[in-house]
């Protein structure tokens, strides 16, 4: 699954330059993004116009009595994503962009059951696109809650060893093709792949990324080793 991501080594005008996001929409710097935020997305509009949006991170189907729901759906998995009734429809005509420049897992340490996070990005560094869906919900009262998932498949051996799943980054070459409505189905399934093995890099980071309210530069900092005690008949050394 993919839990926690970045967008904090670029700026506002690269940002602008690399992705079709426009000037209207805000750009923010954020090192601990969790579900239930506000992410920066690419789409294409009713009107066929690609623009930058920001969606609640959360699938929120149209059908739900609830939004809480979405707090469940932050990822869809590649594998069923075209038959799961909750994705079908977006997946044949909502397929989105979501702006990221890495994303974290944790890996559990034996034996002491303990879990350490990574950050993993893109051997350069650089911002990407995760393969997302997106769609659109009405209260009671007739506001309109946009919100999105984001895809995800089976992890390469650069991280498996970390967490057996990872979140679909698309090349840039293929991102026109997963935005645009008329890529068939069976198009957009063959995109969904791992990013490969070459073109990842993965690295421990600070514990502070623990906390999803905590959103500052500690998320990235080096890890802080934990004291260890060494036990000598019965007295602590």
């Amino acid at each position: 699954m993919c839990g926690r991501f970045t967008l904090a080594g670029t700026s506002p005008d690269q940002l602008r330059a690399r992705f079709p996001l426009g000037e209207s929409v805000e750009i923010r710097r954020r090192f601990n993004v969790a579900p239930g935020d506000e992410v920066l997305s690419v789409v294409v509009s009713h009107e066929g116009v690609t623009e930058g949006r920001l969606l609640r991170w959360g699938f929120v189907p149209p059908w739900a009595e609830d939004p809480s729901v979405g707090f469940k759906m932050i990822n869809a998995r590649a594998d069923t994503v075209a038959e799961k009734p909750a994705y079908r429809d977006a997946f044949r005509r909502h397929r989105c962009l979501i702006v990221a420049d890495g994303f974290y897992e944790w890996q559990r340490d034996e034996p002491r059951g303990a879990r350490t996070p990574f950050h993993i990005t893109r051997a350069g560094g650089e911002p990407f696109a995760f393969a997302g869906l997106r769609t659109a919900w009405r209260d009671p009262q007739g506001e309109w809650l946009r919100s999105c998932t984001i895809v995800t498949t089976q992890a390469n051996d650069a991280i498996s060893s970390i967490h057996p799943r990872m979140p679909v980054i698309l090349s840039p070459d293929d991102e026109r093709t997963w935005l645009d409505p008329a890529t068939s189905p069976e198009h957009a399934q063959s995109l969904l792949q791992p990013l490969p093995v070459s073109d990842t890099r993965a690295r421990a980071v600070s514990k502070a990324v623990n906390d999803a309210r905590y959103d500052g530069p500690e998320c990235l900092a080096e890890p802080v080793p934990e004291p260890v005690q060494d036990v000598l008949f019965g007295e602590e050394l």
